[in-house]
């Protein structure tokens, strides 16, 4: 398609119920779908091996590596067995992904005007309101979290449909990417500290009787801790070379050190949000010099 081979990566933990179906309807451009088996108790391996698929299907059974470490086993196999250039779109295996918009999360790419493209549910009324309440309510959050954490604005981060080029691919940091949920978090964070083409495009949110795996309260504290690491990280990597940066991480400081005297002189703490605010808006003028202006995805 558009001179690119279509490679699909479909992690799937206990989707006996679904991983089918995600295969068989997989639209007829889609050259390889690669299946990761990660520990699965049920029938996803016999399920997947028997569906009827026109992509050619690859199935990796592991043993509970974690979703982010399964999807990057997927990405890893294609680079090693399909011709190149290629694109590698992950759909779970929970079938929350509408192959319809397949197509249009690949456009970018195709087109050359993006490296990394990410579907995003919440674009329309009509989506939002199929999302349950309670993962709106965490999408928001995460939405502002990884926009405080990656410098550029970000509506839906835990959308797991992506499209990536196998030219990012080959330079992407395999020994140090994050293995467990909060993997689209990582990869926006680092995506924009490395300068990467990203844009998103309107999804459709498919929900049945799936039932997620994540544990609310361990999420958010391994993932916020996460993105408070890597938030740092990006920041000292373009300290010395941005003049934005540089006056962002002096704010910052000073929002600390505001925090520090409040001890004595409590009314400074009102200087604290107004001083991290003005931290964060330099560091979004920073990115945009960095990305080439690209700061909302």
């Amino acid at each position: 398609m558009g001179g690119h081979t279509i490679g699909i990566v479909i992690p799937a933990r206990n989707e006996e119920a679904h991983v089918g179906r995600v295969l068989e309807t997989l639209p007829s451009f889609v050259d390889h779908a690669i299946v990761i088996d990660d520990g699965s108790s049920d029938a996803t391996y016999e399920r997947a091996s028997s569906a009827s698929s026109g992509a050619k299907v690859t199935i990796l059974q592991t043993t509970g590596l974690g979703v982010g470490a399964a999807i990057d086993l997927g990405h890893q196999h294609l680079l090693k067995t399909i011709e190149h250039p290629f694109v590698s779109v992950v759909m779970a295996g929970d079938g929350q992904m509408d192959p319809n918009d397949l197509s249009a999360v690949l456009q970018p790419i195709l087109a050359d005007e993006a490296d990394h493209v990410k579907g995003n549910r919440m674009s329309t009324f009509s989506d939002i309101e199929q999302m349950p309440r309670k993962r709106r309510r965490a999408s928001r959050i995460l939405g502002w979290l990884t926009t405080l954490a990656s410098g550029r604005v970000v509506t839906d981060p835990q959308c797991g449909f992506t499209a990536t080029s196998s030219q990012l691919l080959r330079q992407w940091n395999w020994e140090h990417s994050w293995k467990g949920y909060g993997y689209p978090n990582y990869w926006l964070i680092h995506l924009s500290s490395q300068g990467w083409r990203v844009t998103d495009v309107p999804v459709k949110a498919v929900y049945a009787q799936e039932q997620s795996g994540i544990q609310p309260l361990r999420f958010f504290l391994s993932v916020g801790a996460m993105m408070t690491v890597e938030h740092h990280r990006r920041a000292f990597k373009h300290l010395f070379g941005s003049t934005w940066m540089l006056l962002s991480f002096l704010f910052y400081i000073s929002g600390y050190a505001l925090a520090i005297v409040a001890v004595q002189q409590p009314i400074t703490l009102l200087g604290l949000p107004f001083a991290w605010w003005i931290a964060h808006r330099l560091d979004r003028l920073a990115m945009r010099r960095i990305v080439g202006g690209r700061t909302k995805i």
